[in-house]
């Protein structure tokens, strides 16, 4: 492995000499060199370890691994303590013992648990680390517990929720280096409720949260019945494979033997591939009700979580509905139409205006002519009065007959006037000086009217 690649800082040789001492007794002479130094070996074994994709380091390994001129990093026993102190990494022994999960009853042959003699004399605080010392780096350990995670829910195996450990370890084999690896991602899934391990007939099973649920429920009966009717389909398909390829050879041993002309071993043969074809047929009927049962069994549980909805639904409706009352939704809509009945009314009587205006347009036309009368002004009284019927002459006939004839041609006014005898004259001054009356008569009350109405 190239640590060129993980750091540049590598080939620097004035610089690694630097990182390659040992830190000081203590940190506060230079507290500046220190974190320096401690951030450097800290970030290149999470990557170190990333490369390799372990979830292990160890200080023996550690000083293989970052070798350089023959000579190996002073420092690194520090910075395991400092990242023990952080809770970067753990024991192996601390790490299992800290998920409640009963791991020794399955653990045991996979992890790599010290003597109790020994975890008891470290947890007492030894500030020696073993060269041989296995830690697990917590922050690793959940990143491969994420992909395994993800593994099984992209593998053919994701529709079911129980498998066994070998299984696992085949679906995992691309994630996982080795069963210890794969152990403590299984310890990280438990701790965070995904995942649950058990142990069947001394077979180690593992149940996964499924889609949909906030963490696995333990392994119940009905789990271990469903691995049971999977691992018998199994092993029944295995058998009939086996089954297929011996009825397979039968025929062509059959074949060979008529052609050598040996027939009666070939009948021999044919009547043994009849009897491993029948035995065949068998197994697969059996397969077949194993699959029926299995799928009535995803349908009861696809059932059972329809109903399970369906009651979440009804406590809600319940909850919703829980003040609501078919006589109070009749009472609203009651209100609701008096309301609007009430409104249509009022637009109709808006609608009609004010009542007995026009009755009582006579009464204020007298009104009116009243008035008039009262404020008819002086000079009209002056006037004489128009006459009622045709204006007579004094002499007895109309006015209008007693006036001359009008002339005609193109004979001026004046020219008209001096014609006329005084008489016709004195009738004609008349006439006009009664239609100038009229006239003024007929103004004043004109006058009169637009200036009330106009106030």
């Amino acid at each position: 492995m190239s640590l060129a690649t993980l750091t540049p800082e590598w080939d620097d040789d004035e610089r690694m000499e630097f990182m390659f001492s040992a830190f000081k007794e203590n940190r506060d002479v230079n507290t500046t060199d220190w974190d320096s130094k401690m951030a450097f070996w800290t970030a290149l074994v999470l990557k170190s370890c990333r490369q390799r994709g372990s979830v292990y380091v160890s200080l023996q390994e550690l000083n293989m691994i970052f070798r350089r001129k023959e000579k190996s990093p002073l420092g690194l026993p520090t910075v395991l303590q400092s990242l023990a102190r952080c809770g970067k990494i753990q024991k192996e022994s601390e790490f299992a013992a800290s998920v409640d999960c009963g791991w020794l009853s399955w653990g045991v042959g996979l992890l790599l648990v010290k003597p109790l003699k020994w975890t008891f004399s470290t947890l007492l605080g030894g500030s020696r680390v073993p060269p041989e010392e296995p830690f697990v780096v917590i922050e690793l350990v959940k990143e491969k517990a994420a992909e395994v995670l993800g593994a099984y829910r992209s593998s053919d195996l994701g529709g079911s929720s129980v498998l066994s450990f070998a299984e696992l370890s085949s679906v995992c084999s691309g994630v996982c280096a080795d069963e210890s690896t794969l152990c403590m991602a299984l310890l990280q899934l438990q701790r965070d409720k995904q995942v649950t391990v058990s142990l069947h007939d001394g077979e180690k099973v593992v149940k996964f949260c499924q889609h949909g649920q906030d963490r696995v429920s333990p392994v119940s009966d009905v789990d271990v019945g469903i691995y049971q009717l999977q691992r018998s389909e199994k092993l029944l398909g295995e058998r009939v494979e086996r089954l297929e390829l011996d009825a397979h050879k039968c025929k062509e041993e059959a074949k060979m033997l008529l052609r050598e002309g040996k027939k009666s071993q070939a009948l021999r043969c044919l009547r043994g591939r009849k009897r491993v074809e029948k035995r065949a047929e068998n197994l697969l009927a059996k397969v077949e009700s194993i699959r029926e049962i299995l799928d009535r069994i995803a349908q009861s549980q696809t059932d059972k979580m329809v109903i399970q909805a369906y009651q979440a639904g009804v406590s809600a409706l319940k909850l919703s509905l829980k003040d609501v009352t078919v006589e109070r939704a009749e009472n609203l809509v009651d209100q609701i139409q008096e309301l609007c009945d009430a409104q249509d009314d009022v637009n109709q009587t808006l609608s009609r205006g004010v009542a007995g205006a026009e009755g009582d347009m006579d009464e204020l036309e007298e009104e009116l002519k009243l008035l008039l009368d009262e404020t008819k002004p002086d000079s009209i009284s002056l006037l004489p009065e128009v006459p009622s019927g045709a204006v007579k002459h004094p002499g007895g006939t109309g006015l209008l007959d007693s006036l001359p004839d009008a002339p005609h041609g193109p004979i001026g006014i004046c020219e008209q006037l001096k014609q006329l005898s005084v008489t016709d004259a004195g009738r004609w001054i008349q006439t006009f000086l009664y239609c100038q009356a009229r006239k003024r008569q007929f103004l004043i009350i004109h006058s009169f009217l637009c200036s009330d109405w106009q106030q």
